[in-house]
């Protein structure tokens, strides 16, 4: 897959570096002709200098062989401007990925195919490594969360099957990751047993709760 990455910060040469060791072929837009140098020297990507809110730098991209497009400013309304371009100069052939900076991506999700939130992301790492029984594995669109939760000894869930229990609705127990199985009506919530869990971030104290108690 070729993937052009608009911005050549931190988060677009780590962007760059994870997808060239996945083997595919990255392209980085860079408007800092000193960075430009640095991400040269890197040896990561091909660097093309330039605004990559500007069409002419756009067009030196071959737009036409590329796949995916992630525009990583630091900069909201630059990211959406360069997907939109680059949506209309491919015409609509793109996967276009833009970084939300300190934004509700509500706003921006029928305007490109996915957003994402550096920040967001960094948070969840950090609350990850402080709660050791409720892990967040991701944020999907909307408001649902995907998390690994451990049931403690003496939870309200604890030791009952989710036919016998009433989770809110909003949540849904995917599978036992202990276990290596689906959830099902039978699947027993055990102590000390790690499930998947989808739910909608208003629910989400409330499912905590009950498998802690």
């Amino acid at each position: 897959m070729r993937v052009v990455i608009i911005g050549g910060g931190r988060v677009g040469l780590q962007t760059a570096r994870l997808l060239v060791e996945r083997g595919h072929d990255a392209l980085v837009v860079e408007h800092d002709p000193e960075r430009c140098e640095f991400l040269a020297d890197e040896y990561v990507a091909t660097v093309v200098e330039g605004d990559g809110t500007e069409p002419s730098v756009l067009r030196q991209t071959a737009l036409d062989r590329t796949d995916a497009f992630l525009a990583l400013t630091a900069s909201t309304d630059a990211n959406l401007t360069a997907c939109l371009l680059a949506d209309r100069l491919a015409d609509g052939r793109l996967r276009t990925v833009m970084r939300i900076v300190g934004e509700d991506d509500a706003a921006y999700r029928e305007l490109v195919d996915a957003t994402v939130d550096p920040e967001r992301a960094g948070g969840r790492m950090a609350a990850n490594a402080v709660e050791t029984d409720v892990r967040t594995l991701e944020d999907t669109a909307g408001d649902v969360e995907i998390a690994e939760i451990t049931i403690r000894e003496g939870a309200p869930v604890a030791d009952r099957t989710l036919a016998d229990i009433a989770l809110p609705r909003g949540a849904l127990v995917v599978s036992d990751v202990s276990a290596g199985t689906i959830a099902g009506p039978e699947t027993k919530l055990v102590p000390g047993r790690t499930y998947v869990i989808a739910m909608v971030g208003d629910v989400a104290d409330e499912v905590v709760n009950l498998t802690r108690g």
